[in-house]
């Protein structure tokens, strides 16, 4: 099957890619994020997305990196906790941002790499994946099977940068705040 495959970051997509492609998809990559804050990371992260397409042999799609977007949905909800109703809002921009593009190219079904993370509730993001895109939305939890322990050990392997928070602006503050 054609896939699009969503990638939140590069780490993810490694497990992830992997296991897609081991199944025998036909894997593109889909780095739709304007979450991340700042441009600067969002530029590490994309880095990291590049190398690891291509050690897993598959196109990377970025779209512009839009901020603003991001920024008018969410904003109304800056003092909600990390986990909390602004991210199920970031997943669906970013999910409907990938079902848009699979609707307007040649591909039979997309997911995402936010269910990789012990973090995410792949319940909430397999959820919203149905509701925007019904059965062409693959759903999965991709952290079962060692899923996260695996991208893990993949970017040890390939030294690749780590982030340290989900990615938004409002998570680097949580992240910087309990450093603190």
């Amino acid at each position: 099957m054609k896939v699009l495959l969503h990638i939140c970051c590069g780490i993810c997509a490694a497990s992830v890619g992997e296991r897609l492609l081991a199944e025998g998809h036909n894997v593109t990559g889909f780095f739709s994020n304007p979450n991340i804050h700042p441009a600067d990371e969002y530029a590490r992260r994309l880095e990291v997305a590049k190398t690891v397409s291509s050690w897993l042999k598959i196109p990377l799609v970025v779209p512009e990196y839009a901020p603003d977007s991001w920024f008018s949905e969410t904003q109304s909800l800056s003092r909600e906790p990390e986990g909390g109703a602004r991210c199920a809002v970031c997943f669906r921009l970013r999910l409907q941002s990938a079902a848009n593009y699979l609707h307007n190219h040649d591909f039979e079904a997309f997911t995402t790499t936010l269910t990789v993370s012990p973090h995410k509730s792949a319940a909430l993001i397999n959820k919203i994946g149905a509701e925007i895109a019904g059965d062409k939305f693959l759903e999965r939890d991709f952290k079962k099977k060692d899923g996260f322990k695996r991208s893990n050990q993949i970017a040890r392997e390939l030294g690749l940068y780590h982030q340290h928070y989900c990615g938004c602006l409002y998570s680097l503050k949580e992240a910087e705040a309990r450093r603190a």
